[in-house]
């Protein structure tokens, strides 16, 4: 009998000292994209698919349970989806929020791009997901005050939250909560959005959660210059994951770090995060993934990005026959991001233009066209076809021949200068300014000679360039080409341009 006690007084030490005690340390993983316009893959195929990113984000939950998957901004605007009409309604975004939910996120941040679309638009996108949204310095505004965004659901109005928690548990019984915050910059003004101060909302809101968690991480969309500042603000922060740039870049200031990946998922960040609760550290081991054709796409997530493709070829075909057709093949790149776009001369402007110019003949004297109507904000490299066009340029529009008067002619180009970094800002064909004169078609521009100028039918309407309109006394004639003319959808001029 004392045997049997020894032996099971022995059994239940061994047993007790077999289980796992809580140590106080746990492991999780953040996957993070941001600026993510395309549900499909882009380049030919190369780069980027939600499909794909999913599959990234299955291997990791089995390699950790506790993983999450994040939108650092930008996703509902602008793509060439977006910009179509189903049963009478634009898009709008509903094509993203379809493949977001299936991919179950986590948690997004609002982009400057959000606010593009309409207000009831954006409410039925909100309304739409199944995913918390959060953002310190963005109110709905309305005429009497200005309050949290919301969902409605069954009649309900459900507030989004400023901050977010996340509660996170092991294996061994180690439990920590998890805090995120998140800001805005403010550079697309609506009526309908109030921004708060972009530093003061960040304290504010990491004051507010700090006490109430054991470690806080930003999700931000904002200027990198901004992340940085917001890094000397708040020291405490381990990880900033960070959108708007669109191109991949990896900065520690003191000892936060901030991180962006490229633009349309072609690179994903992997942060694989240990903290230990007894010295509220956490160590941040971060991975650029390249999102690539090597990569096997999700089943359940390809299945609706081919439903939404399909919907996309059949449109485009309305307009051309072979819209999967290699038009071109870009060696450089083609640069069409917002940044350049809206800032200096592009190549990519430059083609533009040129086949601006193409679709009369050559019979203008220069070619105009406003840098925010090149919605891309990308680059296109490699095999190029007629959907990448129709990307750059989602909503068409014709092209324009206008006779105007050189002193106007001069005051349009003056004043795109003078717009640098708006959508305002001219690319330009046949139209350089050398020192402080204009050089139009190799020769100085007379203000006193009448030209012919290939403009976007958009830039005539006075939007970007207040005094550029019909009703302009010193615009003499203005020619709007029939619907069989190479001129009535300047996407049709690119691509038969480039063919060319």
């Amino acid at each position: 009998m004392k045997i049997t006690k020894s032996l099971l007084y022995i059994l239940l030490i061994i047993l007790f000292f077999s289980c796992k005690q809580e140590d106080g340390k746990i492991d999780f993983t953040f996957l993070q994209i941001n600026d993510v316009y395309e549900i499909a893959p882009i380049q030919g195929g190369q780069f980027g698919g939600m499909a794909r990113v999913e599959t990234v984000h299955q291997e990791l939950l089995k390699e950790n349970k506790n993983s999450m998957l994040f939108m650092a901004g930008d996703f509902l605007n602008p793509s060439l989806i977006g910009t179509l009409k189903i049963d009478g309604e634009r898009v709008r975004g509903k094509q993203m929020i379809d493949v977001m939910n299936a991919m179950n996120f986590d948690l997004v941040a609002f982009g400057n791009h959000e606010f593009d679309i309409p207000q009831k638009d954006l409410q039925k996108r909100l309304n739409e997901s199944n995913f918390p949204w959060i953002s310190s310095n963005v109110k709905l505004k309305t005429k009497e005050k200005s309050d949290l965004f919301y969902k409605e659901k069954e009649g309900m109005q459900i507030p989004l939250e400023e901050t977010f928690i996340k509660e996170f548990s092991d294996e061994d019984g180690t439990t920590i909560k998890v805090g995120f915050i998140s800001v805005c910059i403010p550079s697309n003004p609506k009526e309908f959005v109030a921004y708060g101060n972009m530093f003061v909302k960040a304290r504010a809101s990491y004051a507010a959660i700090k006490d109430s968690v054991d470690v806080v991480f930003g999700l931000t969309h904002v200027k990198i210059a901004n992340d940085k500042r917001i890094a000397k603000l708040i020291p405490n922060l381990p990880l900033i994951m960070g959108g708007h740039e669109h191109t991949n870049s990896y900065h520690k200031i003191g000892n936060v770090i901030i991180t962006k990946a490229d633009a349309n998922a072609k690179t994903a960040y992997i942060h694989r995060i240990s903290f230990d609760k007894k010295t509220k550290k956490a160590i941040v081991t971060s991975e650029l993934r390249e999102i690539n054709s090597s990569i096997k796409s999700d089943e359940k997530v390809d299945k609706i990005v081919k439903k939404w493709q399909t919907i996309l070829s059949s449109k485009i075909k309305e307009i051309i026959a072979n819209p999967d057709e290699v038009i071109y093949t870009a060696k450089i790149p083609l640069d069409g991001r917002d940044t350049p776009i809206r800032s200096i001369q592009t190549n990519l402007g430059e083609i533009i233009t040129k086949s601006m110019s193409f679709a009369f003949d050559d019979s203008v004297d220069c070619a105009l066209l406003n840098g925010g109507s090149i919605r891309i904000d990308d680059q296109l490299s490699g095999a190029i076809n007629a959907v990448d066009i129709f990307r750059v340029l989602p909503y068409g529009g014709a092209i324009l021949k206008v006779e105007i008067k050189g002193r106007l002619l001069k005051q349009v180009l003056d004043y795109g200068i003078l717009a640098k970094g708006t959508g305002a800002y001219l690319q330009r064909f046949n139209a350089e300014k050398v020192g402080e004169k204009w050089i139009i078609k190799n020769k100085e521009l007379n203000i006193k000679k009448t030209y012919t100028v290939a403009f976007s039918d958009y830039l005539l309407k006075g939007f970007d360039i207040p005094f550029l309109s019909s009703e302009n006394k010193e615009v003499f004639a203005v020619y709007k080409p029939a619907i069989d003319e190479l001129a009535f959808d300047i996407r049709k001029a690119v691509v038969a341009y480039l063919k060319k």
